[in-house]
């Protein structure tokens, strides 16, 4: 999914209801907040835990959309922001002895990437020079 802001150079990507806990998906987030796109599937294919698959997928996918729709070099793209939300908790009944239950709740979270392209606002720095004069 992508959400159309001002910013040109900027792709955002949002993934929601997925089954793992938001707890768990920022352990992951946390580390690959700020770096660079190359960098951040070289740190999720290495890392030991579940959550590192849906993140991958939604970064590559991210990648790829602000490749194809806004021309973008993924050389140049950089993780601006990542945050992760609590999503809804889905309960479901389990059955127990003496004819009582238990209540079983999963958590889902909503997980958002932001891809920035770094030669953009190189391109405007070096127009800025020029504007003072």
């Amino acid at each position: 999914m992508i959400k159309k802001k001002n910013n040109l150079a900027e792709v955002y990507a949002l993934r929601q209801h997925i089954h793992m806990s938001s707890h768990k998906a920022r352990r992951v987030i946390e580390q690959i907040r700020g770096r660079s796109y190359e960098e951040t599937l070289m740190i999720l294919k290495f890392m030991p835990y579940q959550a590192t698959y849906p993140i991958l997928k939604l970064v590559s996918s991210a990648a790829t959309n602000a490749s194809q729709n806004r021309g973008f070099n993924k050389a140049n793209l950089v993780i601006s922001e990542a945050k992760v939300n609590q999503g809804t908790t889905g309960k479901k009944r389990r059955p127990r002895a003496r004819g009582r239950n238990c209540l079983i709740k999963k958590q889902t979270c909503h997980i958002t990437i932001v891809l920035k392209d770094k030669s953009f606002y190189q391109e405007e720095k070096d127009f800025s020079i020029y504007k003072t004069f």
